[in-house]
């Protein structure tokens, strides 16, 4: 299935219950080591972001940047804006942040390949 928008995303998520599945494994890890997820503040998974909320932030982050650079780009083409350095600047950005998510992206598909692959 191909995730075309963060409306398709977020549906994708809420079909699979990820946001359940995802306090279950925050609260299970915070609970059997020591380790602290992103936000959670001593350990308190219920006021903290779980990993899908988490990443839905990220790509509402990226999808931000995205449309700046847009009107960045519109501005300089239609002459409204003389500023190229704020433009370019501001693609620069919106790329590695694309960049850096569709590595994020394919680290957690190869994670969720390797996890199938257990036998229980």
């Amino acid at each position: 299935m191909a995730i075309k928008d963060i409306g398709s995303f977020q549906q994708t998520l809420g079909n699979a219950d990820a946001r359940g599945w995802s306090r279950k494994v925050d609260h299970d890890m915070s609970t059997g080591f020591d380790i602290k997820a992103p936000g959670l503040e001593g350990g308190n998974v219920e006021g903290g972001k779980t990993f899908g909320e988490f990443l839905q932030d990220s790509i509402g982050k990226v999808n931000a940047l995205q449309q700046d650079a847009n009107v960045a780009m519109e501005k300089l083409a239609s002459g409204e804006s003389q500023n190229l350095h704020e433009t370019l600047l501001a693609v620069e950005k919106a790329d590695i942040a694309f960049r850096t998510m569709n590595q994020v992206r394919s680290k957690v598909l190869d994670a969720y390949r390797e996890i199938m692959k257990m036998q229980i």
